[in-house]
């Protein structure tokens, strides 16, 4: 087991210390999209549709390198740009990941078709095989496509709050 990281910790309780290094709205957006999207770049992530800032994405890619997640590496012949790869720490992440998205589709309104979902969860060692494969490979092939759609089109929106 890897133990090491500088953060303040609440407590030692692991769903705490797990929160502690990825708990925040963006880090493990950032995951999803170097595991399932492919993206490798800064650029990559500032368009990945969430609308994060650049000094929020610049900062959890730092914290999410401080903490093993995943590293840093120069591009060969261009000094100025840089490939974010998950590590083993961060890809060992790809089953809690599915395990949100299955079930996320279950309990909330959200934009993945249920064909998909359904397919996931009758699939999910395939699943979690072709992401080990890509990552092992360096293959940025996506593996799953954008959810775009709208979300939740029937719930009405908050006293005071027109419709957009």
């Amino acid at each position: 087991m890897e133990k090491k990281s500088n953060l303040k910790r609440r407590s030692g309780c692991p769903v705490s210390v797990s929160l502690d290094i990825f708990g925040d709205r963006w880090s493990l957006l950032i995951i999803r999209d170097m595991m399932v999207r492919g993206y490798r770049t800064f650029h990559d992530f500032l368009h990945s549709g969430e609308g994060i800032a650049t000094n929020i994405l610049a900062d959890r890619l730092h914290k999410l390198e401080a903490v093993g997640m995943l590293t840093a590496e120069p591009v060969a012949g261009d000094g100025r740009s840089t490939h974010y790869r998950l590590t083993a720490k961060g890809i060992a992440l790809a089953p809690v990941l599915l395990d949100l998205l299955i079930w996320a589709a279950h309990h909330e309104d959200t934009a993945a078709p249920c064909s998909l979902i359904a397919q996931m969860e009758q699939n999910r060692e395939a699943i979690l095989a072709e992401t080990y494969r890509r990552w092992e490979q360096r293959d940025p092939t996506p593996l799953i496509p954008h959810f775009t759609a709208p979300l939740n089109p029937k719930v009405k929106p908050r006293k005071g709050r027109k419709k957009p």
